[in-house]
């Protein structure tokens, strides 16, 4: 697993005065008396003492709290832990809230890119007289603390207005992005009984425009608790029977933040929701806001003046935790559209033109533009690319450094929408490594376990959670006796969180995340990640997507491997190409990886959210009917299952 050092912490300034977690350093001796030569002496402190680590991250960032904390962490079993007992705050007013100087008001808090609009900027006092008047509205319409407001809205500074202001009511946000369908929409939606929902009647993708009226009518229908319908300008035509936009924000009130509880629901966010109906996990006010709090300031080195662009859309958790740049005061760059559109380089030119600090996005991407032969802009203020959603490849890294340089972070993160945050990743106290993420985060007590729940390194293991987080959800809506809860992260290790992913630990902490462990394969006894598949497969140029199932027989443990490949244009699958995939996966893997079957299929199934459907497709050839194992709500594309289902016909 040892892949080399591709930076080392002090070519990045890691204990410079400049960088989030230097700060934070200086903090810590002045303030605690406290001195770390590394960042696993720190690491180790920050889970070995979580009440020392998390009053400190409280006390660093200034935590406003109309009432104190009684105590830290209550107790320290999973589920059960009860973090800042007695705390009253508000997540919203540490996003906008005034300071004291209202030295930020002409400071930029957003600059959005559209392909259904041109550019909108808001500085920070814009943003907070639109919050105010957004949050006086929802109070007309009779919005108050414990009231759900949701939104069917894309990643438009509108959408962040409305949230803040819903927070600073102490309502429940949850959204989802304008290009699900009405019943994914309902699917979600339903659970919390809303009583105000946002939208937009459509909008454009690349050049094409998307019509959503329709689907705007489903949902209305399918949700009987609303009481208003506010229409956002985005689209063609208007939606009828609606309130306006400008005059949800023709009120006017103060900007006012209620004091609420530290875990009172802040927003809920979705499972994919694959199988039945998606789990609706609950996030609160207290937690986010100070893992929001460590995770910018101490890994993604978020610091004010900065810019954040992270292509995300409303329904995934990179939304809730990219906005979160903005408690330290930071500008967020918001894209809403094709982020391919015209072409493979915009989102680079995007960067370029805003200056963004920060570049986040996926893996894929960056593993696109390098077998595309992409010579990105550079530019100054770039100080680190950020990625997450699947494993990024060791060439990725090559690449990433051989176009931006030593000045440049690259930092790999992986967590979940489950505590809407990382569990592993890098910062700039840390070194990286090539094809690894550098270490767990702080405060993260992150490890591998065997079956038998034994701690692992150097070898396959479930990545679990020795200890408690504050945003780990405190509950799932609707979830009487935490029965779902308690079954989908603590069935396997009692009190101890199992993620669902398998990972490797190195020796030195260092991670390697290949792929989610109910679709690992496991050939002759022998567990293999699919990560090591795509990494490989998908540098053919031929390839354009894959996905590999093993299908087990009860006879001999070997079964059958089956890769499937979504190819580029122009391109045939014969025997040749087989060949090639098959000499590439025995060269650079092991003879094990080698598929007994390769097969072209049209598209590659995936979620709304981009994750591949490995083990809905794995039971679906296995013979259950499609409809069992999967939504088709929940897919991208439902006409991806087609070439499935023929096949498992066949077989």
């Amino acid at each position: 697993m040892d892949n080399g050092v591709v930076m080392r912490a002090a070519d990045i300034g890691g204990s410079g005065s400049g960088s989030g977690v230097g700060r934070y350093l200086g903090w810590l001796e002045r303030e605690r008396g406290l001195v770390f030569g590394g960042y696993d002496a720190l690491w180790r402190w920050s889970v070995a003492e979580p009440e020392a680590f998390w009053a400190s991250i409280w006390d660093h960032y200034g935590v406003r709290a109309r009432r104190g904390y009684e105590r830290v962490l209550g107790s320290v079993e999973m589920p059960g832990a009860r973090w800042f007992a007695g705390a009253e705050l508000n997540y919203a007013e540490h996003m906008v809230g005034d300071l004291d100087t209202n030295s930020d008001s002409d400071a930029l808090a957003i600059t959005a890119r559209s392909q259904s609009r041109g550019p909108v900027e808001l500085t920070y006092g814009e943003l907070r007289e639109r919050v105010a008047r957004a949050r006086a509205g929802l109070h007309e319409l009779g919005v108050r603390a414990g009231d759900r407001v949701v939104a069917y809205l894309p990643n438009v500074p509108e959408t962040l207005v409305a949230f803040l202001a819903a927070a600073s009511l102490g309502a429940v946000w949850a959204s989802c992005a304008p290009e699900f369908g009405a019943r994914s929409v309902v699917d979600r939606l339903a659970q919390v009984e809303p009583t105000v929902l946002l939208a937009v009647s459509g909008y454009t993708y690349g050049r094409t425009y998307h019509d959503r009226r329709d689907e705007v009518s489903a949902i209305r229908a399918g949700l009987p608790t609303l009481r208003h319908v506010v229409e956002v300008p985005y689209g063609e035509h208007p939606l009828p029977e609606t309130m306006a936009w400008d005059e949800l924000l023709a009120a006017e009130g103060p900007l006012e933040f209620d004091p609420v509880g530290f875990d009172h629901p802040l927003y809920v966010l979705f499972s994919s929701g694959t199988t039945g109906l998606p789990k609706v996990i609950v996030h609160g006010h207290g937690g986010i806001l100070l893992e929001h709090l460590k995770l910018h300031g101490l890994h993604l080195d978020t610091r004010p003046g900065d810019r954040a662009l992270w292509f995300t859309t409303t329904a995934w958790a990179m939304w809730n935790i990219t906005i979160s740049a903005m408690l330290h005061r930071a500008a967020l760059v918001l894209l809403d559209g094709n982020p391919l559109a015209p072409d493979l380089g915009a989102q680079w030119r995007l960067g370029a033109e805003t200056g963004a600090t920060l570049f986040g996005t996926s893996p894929g991407y960056l593993m696109a533009c390098r077998k595309a032969g992409l010579a990105p802009p550079r530019w100054p203020e770039l100080r680190s690319i950020g990625t997450t959603g699947s494993p990024l490849p060791a060439e990725g890294f090559d690449w990433v450094y051989q176009r931006f340089g030593g000045d440049v972070l690259l930092n790999p993160i992986s967590g979940g929408t489950d505590v809407c945050s990382a569990f592993v990743g890098g910062g700039p106290w840390q070194p990286v490594y090539r094809g690894e993420m550098s270490g767990p985060c702080l405060g993260v007590d992150v490890t591998a376990f065997d079956p038998a729940g034994n701690e692992v390194v150097g070898e396959l293991g479930e990545l679990v959670i020795r200890a408690p987080m504050p945003s780990m959800p405190p509950r799932f809506w609707n979830d009487p006796g935490d029965a779902r809860y308690r079954s989908s992260y603590f069935d396997a290790y009692p009190g101890v969180w199992r993620h669902g992913d398998w990972t490797v630990v190195s020796p030195r902490r260092s991670f390697v995340i290949t792929g989610r462990s109910d679709a690992t394969l496991n050939r002759g006894g022998v567990r293999l990640g699919t990560a090591e598949f795509y990494a490989v497969v998908e540098e053919l140029p031929e390839i354009a997507d894959s996905l590999v199932v093993h299908l087990e027989n009860g006879r001999d443990g070997q079964g059958e491997l089956a890769l499937f490949v979504q190819l580029t244009p122009g391109t045939e699958l014969d025997d040749a190409l087989r060949g090639r995939i098959k000499d590439a996966l025995r060269g650079q893997l092991s003879p094990r990886h080698v598929p007994d079957s390769v097969h072209a299929v049209p598209v590659i199934p995936r979620t709304l959210t981009g994750k591949k459907l490995e083990q809905p497709i794995k039971r679906i050839l296995q013979g259950a009917a499609a409809r069992e194992v999967l939504s088709p709500e929940a897919m991208n594309d439902p006409s991806a299952l087609d070439a499935f289902t023929e096949l498992a016909a066949r077989r």
